[in-house]
């Protein structure tokens, strides 16, 4: 399936790379959205500067060690909007763009705090870029 490119708005710029991951894992743009505005978990990114959220998904099982079948996850970057009042330099934090830079399926359950279950080939791409 082809998925065409969200298109940037005041909220969201979204990359290439993105597209493609979205394409990969059936992940759709609202599905990606709704992980960045209500995130089960926040870790901080594999990535100088950014931020991985998740969000589980499938039907809830009865198993307490895999309570459903995986997660999603994005990995963003906060771009700074700034706002100067007088000679003071403010960053608006509530109404920053954010750059969506990859998204991805981990199938079972990751535990909180640990390393970010990054896929092998995200990681070289995302050395790459």
């Amino acid at each position: 399936m082809l998925y065409k490119k969200p298109k940037n708005d005041h909220k969201y710029e979204w990359t290439n790379h993105v597209v493609g991951k979205m394409a990969h894992y059936g992940i759709s743009e609202s599905l990606i959205k709704r992980v960045v505005r209500f995130p089960k978990r926040v870790e901080e990114g594999i990535a100088p500067g950014t931020t991985a959220c998740m969000s589980p998904y499938g039907t809830p099982t009865k198993d307490k060690r895999q309570p459903y079948r995986g997660e999603v996850w994005v990995m963003y970057v906060a771009m700074g909007r700034k706002s100067t009042i007088g000679n003071k330099q403010l960053a608006i934090s509530h109404q920053q763009k954010k750059r969506i830079i990859t998204t991805w399926r981990y199938p079972g359950v990751s535990r909180a705090g640990a390393s970010i279950p990054i896929p092998d080939e995200i990681l070289a791409e995302i050395e790459n870029l």
